[in-house]
């Protein structure tokens, strides 16, 4: 099981637009601190944590933060309609765009999901795949 996700970031309050505008929605608790921003899932009294956390922080060894070739945190959103809807948001508060909100071919009928880039240049994902939905195919 993954127990957190770090990203880094030279620029903590633009990284702080960006995911101000797709965390919350998605369930996050975000709080910011001098390392950075923590962001995490609620807890129910008496529950165990519900993982992964997420930390966008500067690096640890002080050079400038770089995104991963090939690395990309995906996010799960409730459907279609915020995958959509965050994807918008996102590149509004300083995202970039590396693939509209759709269908691709290369994965399942239901899988839907649009990408971006974080300020950074960090690559995420949102997407659904809710059963309820229409796929690609209907």
């Amino acid at each position: 099981m993954i127990a957190y996700v770090t990203v880094g970031a030279d620029d903590i309050a633009q990284a702080k637009r960006f995911y101000s505008a797709l965390l919350p929605a998605l369930g996050y608790a975000m709080e910011e601190g001098p390392a950075g921003l923590s962001c995490t899932l609620p807890v129910a009294p008496g529950q165990s944590p519900v993982l992964p956390d997420f930390y966008v922080k500067p690096t640890f060894d002080g050079r400038p933060a770089s995104a991963g070739n090939g690395s990309m945190v995906a996010f799960q959103a409730r459907n279609q309609q915020q995958v959509r809807d965050l994807h918008a948001a996102a590149l509004a508060a300083g995202g970039s765009d590396e693939g509209p909100p759709g269908f691709r071919a290369a994965y399942g009928p239901r899988f839907y999901v649009g990408y971006l880039r974080d300020p950074q240049g960090n690559k995420i994902a949102l997407f659904s795949s809710d059963p309820n939905e229409p796929g690609r195919d209907g």
